[in-house]
């Protein structure tokens, strides 16, 4: 026994001295790696946390809380330093990447209302994202009867430095409240759906795998997830646990696992390590609801779900969202709309083979409980696509032309380009007049001398705009035509 307790004691020990090196070594290389920081990297604003957000709080009291953020994000642009004062710097009033040049401050919480409300929907962004992104499926749901607020979460919106210190606990909260709103919104027997896009499509996930345990919390109608967030990589945790070393000043870097220029006036390019456990975290809770549920019994009471990804996802995993999540679902409505790469493209021979295999398996002769939807080329020799499906408990495959094609030199959506129409005046890649003053970044294709420039060519040649978005336009109204009435 006093040998295994030894061994026992030096395994341990190797563990904590490998961490320890682990730790030490990734805070060395944020320090040297990554450039150096600027003010609103450090920059602490008062942003609401859980602890407010208690059954009483309002969407009043929210907003008033973002009235008060949002004047100390003005108060600190007007401060910053001459040398920050460039055309594309978000922080500068008056430059082409600032929020106000788009005629309205999109990173703020928003109602969409119709003339007639018929349903109410809670509105999700993505993880250092913005409400801005959800203003297009907003305008579809206010074409179909559907009052829905788009709720900007603590952290984001005013400065990368939000994310440092935000929880996903607070993000939870801010949702229980927007729910308590949008129900008090509508008429009693309209519906309730939950709208969320990547890290947004994970937290109200969590918020429906929570109401059915629940008997107080309203529970969503039907749910449509945009890329949502069901698996991450672990190596999100490693990065938390650098970051603690940020404290120091010597280390104050380690709080980040990128450090960008800030030329997007709604979403934030640096990306603090706080952030990816928080989502790392929230994911794991996710996927233990699922499997409890699962247990349980209780996800057959789960609403239908509709949802669109990519097959391809450097963000999030599309497996995930398959094998974890839907392939749990009960016969209940729910639809999975998959966007293939483009096969003209000739990228084929360069996917991974685990994201190919995925297409054939979902598409092999064994039934599912849900209807399955891949948007793919009509043939191998043109870029015009179908929408090839296969119904809930069947094997047979039916192809419908979507009217719709590949734009040239395009060989797959991405994660970020879901909700976004490609005629956006932001992200947008289409031809169509944008927002005089407003960077199109959508529309930058550099091509030219490497090192030139100081963003990543990949980071600005990452697709940002959806060619295909008109039909997921088209299967949102069909979904919500027939949402049955809520609790």
């Amino acid at each position: 026994m006093n040998r295994l307790s030894r061994w026992l004691l030096r395994a341990v020990l190797l563990v904590v001295f490998v961490l320890v090196v682990l730790i030490v070594g990734g805070a060395y290389d944020a320090r040297w790696r990554l450039p150096d920081l600027k003010a609103w990297h450090r920059l602490k604003l008062d942003d609401v946390k859980a602890a407010e957000l208690d059954e009483h709080f309002t969407f009043a009291q929210y907003q008033a809380r973002e009235e008060k953020l949002f004047a100390e994000v003005h108060a600190f642009e007007a401060a910053i330093d001459p040398l920050e004062r460039t055309p594309v710097n978000r922080y500068h009033p008056g430059s082409l990447s600032h929020p106000s040049s788009a005629g309205r401050d999109w990173n703020r919480s928003y109602e969409t209302e119709p003339p007639v409300i018929r349903a109410g929907a809670l509105m999700i962004h993505g993880l250092t994202d913005s409400p801005y992104s959800m203003r297009a499926v907003a305008d579809v749901l206010r074409d179909n009867g559907v009052y829905s607020l788009t709720l900007r979460m603590p952290g984001h919106g005013t400065v990368p430095s939000g994310l440092v210190h935000a929880t996903w606990q607070d993000w939870m909260a801010a949702i229980r409240m927007g729910v308590r709103h949008v129900r008090g919104k509508i008429p009693r027997d309209a519906p309730l759906i939950l709208v969320g896009y990547s890290n947004g499509g994970a937290l109200v996930l969590k918020y429906t795998l929570e109401a059915l345990e629940s008997d107080s919390d309203p529970r969503p109608a039907k749910l449509i997830l945009l890329s949502p967030m069901v698996g991450v990589t672990p190596a999100a945790r490693l990065a938390w646990w650098i970051s603690r070393l940020g404290i120091l000043p010597y280390f104050e870097k380690s709080n980040w696992i990128d450090v960008l220029p800030e030329y997007n006036p709604f979403k934030y390019n640096s990306f603090a390590a706080n952030a990816g456990f928080q989502t790392a975290s929230l994911t794991t809770a996710v996927q233990k609801d699922l499997a409890s549920a699962t247990s349980n019994g209780r996800l057959v009471d789960m609403p239908p779900i509709l949802t669109f990804q990519s097959i391809v996802d450097a963000t999030v995993s599309t497996p995930a969202v398959v094998h974890l999540l839907y392939d749990r679902l009960p016969k209940n409505g729910s639809e999975l709309v998959l966007f293939d790469v483009n096969h003209l493209s000739g990228i084929d021979v360069f996917v991974q083979p685990a994201d190919r295999s995925l297409v054939s398996s979902l598409f092999e002769r064994q039934p599912r409980q849900y209807r399955r939807v891949l948007v793919t080329n009509s043939s191998a020799t043109t870029r015009d696509v179908d929408a090839a499906s296969v119904e809930p408990g069947s094997h047979d495959v039916a192809r419908r032309p979507l009217g719709l094609a590949w734009p040239p030199q395009v060989f797959s959506l991405t994660h970020v380009a879901i909700p976004f129409a490609v005629n956006d005046p932001l992200y947008g890649i289409d031809d169509s007049p944008g927002i005089a003053g407003l960077l199109p970044i959508g529309r930058l294709s550099p091509r030219g001398e490497r090192a030139v420039l100081t963003v990543g060519t990949d980071t600005l040649m990452r697709l940002s705009s959806n060619p295909f978005f008109p039909f997921i336009a088209e299967r949102i109204g069909g979904w919500v035509a027939i949402v049955p009435a809520g609790r």
